[in-house]
């Protein structure tokens, strides 16, 4: 991959842009291997996908002034620098990036200044489905600017059809941190469809994805096939998400008679997830798939666990960069649970959490470079006890 930006020294971001692709996976997956090494583990071939253009959400500071915005970062200065042409987005993200510009200014959308504390819109937020529909979010300071968005909104959505849902998200705080708590759906719709596999997955504005569609699609058909081979018959997806996880490891069909359940009964899938929304979003998915077998519960994946009288024979994890901590990897190790699908951002908080399950121990494991250009990566685990 080449960038015209990172040559200028504008933009940094692709610490390893300079090291050819199949070198990078392969300095990944040695570095992942010295923190979790154990004993009779297996590592599958790494999963990858386009080196370039594999983003499907740009998450875009604005800067500049109202008339001549720069969508992009903050260099150390705090000036915006403009990377609306970004090589690690998708292409659809590229083309709509310049006419959300010319939007920010026909809106009169002042961007937010950090020095003055100045201005309203802090971040634009766009991410793109596999179908080629978006969703935008305007990060900003305060309420004011809503009416004028609402105003010139019909000619941006003419301009940009496959723009199904537009919002807007409160930040009043002058701190570094990307969005609020707040939304305010302008559109009709209010959920973006993402097709994974054979599932549609919904959405919401706040709810989380995996920024690389083709590599989060292999991340959850190995985990189903994992699940398949073991053929739990209760499963826990913890900090589940939208459900990826647990809709690709539900049962397809339930049986519809008592007499057939009986016979051979659906895997009992649950997914615990904080967010209320993505909760709603999962269970959406569910129900449009026929999956009975599978239900959510908004909850503190800890607290769900810890606070539970019995647990399931499998538990799927997918915690933040923090990983699962001391008081979930305690309780697993003591828990009755028989295997462990362990999905980490952060190989070191994984190993940190491995420690603390000796007795389940890592039977398979896969790297997939989820965040080409740079040192992030996936990795997921099957434990067994």
């Amino acid at each position: 991959m080449e960038c015209h930006h990172y040559d200028a020294f504008r933009c940094r971001s692709c610490t390893l842009l300079e090291i050819g692709y199949d070198d990078q996976v392969r300095d990944k997956e040695l570095h992942c291997r010295s923190l979790v090494a154990s004993p009779g583990l297996t590592w599958l071939p790494a999963v990858t996908g386009p080196e370039s253009a594999f983003r499907n959400k740009a998450k875009m500071v604005v800067a500049g002034t109202v008339d001549a915005p720069t969508i992009g970062i903050l260099d150390p200065s705090g000036d915006g620098v403009d990377l609306r042409d970004c090589g690690l987005h998708s292409p659809g993200l590229q083309a709509v990036l310049p006419v959300l510009a010319t939007f920010v200014a026909t809106a009169r959308l002042a961007p937010y200044d950090i020095g003055t504390r100045q201005g309203e819109l802090k971040h634009l937020l766009v991410t793109e489905a596999p179908s080629g529909e978006l969703m935008v979010r305007f990060v900003l300071r305060s309420q004011e600017p809503v009416t004028r968005i609402r105003k010139h909104l019909p000619v941006l959505l003419d301009e940009l059809p496959q723009v199904c849902v537009v919002s807007v998200n409160l930040q009043p705080e002058h701190k570094a941190v990307l969005e609020g708590e707040r939304e305010i759906v302008l559109t009709p719709a209010e959920t973006l469809t993402m097709r994974v596999g054979d599932l549609d997955l919904h959405l919401q504005p706040q709810s989380f994805f995996q920024t690389n569609t083709v590599v989060a699609t292999s991340l959850y058909q190995q985990a189903a096939s994992w699940v398949s081979d073991l053929a739990p018959a209760s499963l826990w997806d913890l900090y589940c998400g939208v459900g990826g996880f647990a809709l690709h490891c539900g049962s397809p069909e339930e049986p519809r008679d008592e007499a057939s359940r009986r016979a051979a009964p659906g895997r009992e899938v649950t997914g615990i997830e904080v967010s209320t929304s993505a909760v709603e979003s999962a269970a959406l998915t569910a129900a449009e798939s026929g999956l009975t077998g599978v239900t959510f519960v908004a909850a503190d994946a800890t607290a769900y666990a810890v606070g539970s009288s019995a647990a399931p024979e499998l538990v799927i994890v997918n915690p933040p960069r923090r990983g699962i901590g001391p008081e979930l990897a305690t309780w697993l190790e003591a828990s009755d649970v028989r295997h462990v699908v362990y999905s980490s951002c952060n190989a070191e908080s994984l190993a940190r959490d491995l420690a603390l399950m000796p007795s389940l121990r890592p039977v398979e494991a896969v790297l997939l470079d989820m965040f080409p250009q740079t040192r992030h990566y996936e990795v997921m685990m099957l434990l067994s006890r």
